[in-house]
């Protein structure tokens, strides 16, 4: 990975969305303009995008939040998170390092160069404009007991993005956050851990808080951000509100399971009532999604009968 100091200082200068010229940035950071030119490339590779006025200087579009560790920290009950400016992933960063994490070790960043969602699939992660967040747990209990772990963790989110002013958020089952029936977050839960032994979650998470239409295109489904919706939300305390209530819920759901939060679910599921399709390899099936049962399986009801499904290569769309 290519040394990221000067190209931190230069966002952290540009920040404000001012126009900045070549000669104040050179001065400012002890380089010549060619030198501060080089840099601006890279942070245009990191998905900012940075205008050039002869005459005015450097500027982004307009002003963007940083993340700010000591902020985060002073909002988090519990202070075990790294705040970091770029990372290959958040979820490969906890993995790389999984042998000595404790449950609720934590890790948010600005910028991701390999984030990635589920079945493999890229996730687009300029920098600054979302959220990127991951979290280890361990439960002693094994594999079988994640089993409605992801629904906990996206209704989570959602609620805690209701409460911060995002009223409109939903769950998709099993848990990608909706918004206006359009894609605002995912989530990927990875599990290591074989039957006896207990097993170790790394739950990552990409939130849309101000994705630009340049990092748009790479994206293949229709999706939202909430700046898009008029909606402002604070990105250190979004982070630190979220590890707090994922912290305190998994420690729930280590002992009660899945059953305190089902009766959660219906008021959140954006497509309660609603016809939808499955995707289950090459099969089709459509019917009405009638929320989620007692192991957190999809209910689907077809000519009057309810039938559960449960499984993680079964993708759910809208059939209106």
């Amino acid at each position: 990975m290519k040394d990221t100091k000067v190209p931190l200082k230069l966002i952290a200068l540009l920040a404000d969305g001012e126009f900045h010229s070549g000669e104040h940035l050179g001065e400012s950071l002890g380089m010549s303009r060619a030198a501060i030119n080089k840099h601006i490339h890279t942070i245009r590779e990191w998905g900012l995008d940075v205008f050039t006025v002869p005459g005015k200087g450097y500027s982004l579009p307009g002003a963007i939040q940083l993340l700010e560790a000591e902020r985060i920290l002073s909002l988090l009950e519990d202070k075990r998170v790294s705040v970091l400016p770029v990372v290959d992933s958040t979820n490969q960063y906890l993995l790389d390092r999984i042998a000595e994490l404790h449950s609720g070790d934590a890790c948010v960043a600005e910028y991701q160069q390999a984030g990635r969602g589920r079945r493999g699939r890229q996730w687009i992660s300029p920098f600054g404009a979302n959220l990127y967040l991951s979290m280890f747990w361990r439960l002693e209990q094994g594999p079988a007991a994640a089993m409605g772990l992801s629904l906990v963790i996206g209704m989570v989110m959602a609620e805690v993005l209701q409460r911060l002013g995002a009223e409109g958020v939903r769950v998709k089952w099993p848990n990608d956050l909706y918004l206006n029936d359009r894609k605002l977050a995912g989530i990927l839960v990875e599990l290591t851990g074989k039957t006896g032994d207990a097993a170790q979650l790394v739950i990552g998470a990409g939130i849309n808080l101000a994705m630009r239409d340049a990092n748009a295109g790479a994206i293949n489904q229709g999706w939202i951000n909430l700046q898009e919706a008029g909606i402002q939300i604070d990105r250190n305390e979004l982070a630190a509100t979220l590890l707090n209530e994922l912290r305190q819920s998994l420690k729930q759901f280590e002992i009660d399971g899945l059953a305190p939060f089902i009766g959660r679910w219906r008021v959140l599921d954006n497509f309660i009532d609603r016809p939808v399709k499955l995707l289950i390899g090459d099969r089709q099936i459509v019917g009405i999604a009638r929320g989620i049962d007692s192991q957190g399986a999809l209910l689907l009801e077809q000519d009057g009968e309810i039938k559960p499904f449960i499984g993680g290569e079964i993708s759910l769309r809208s059939a209106e």
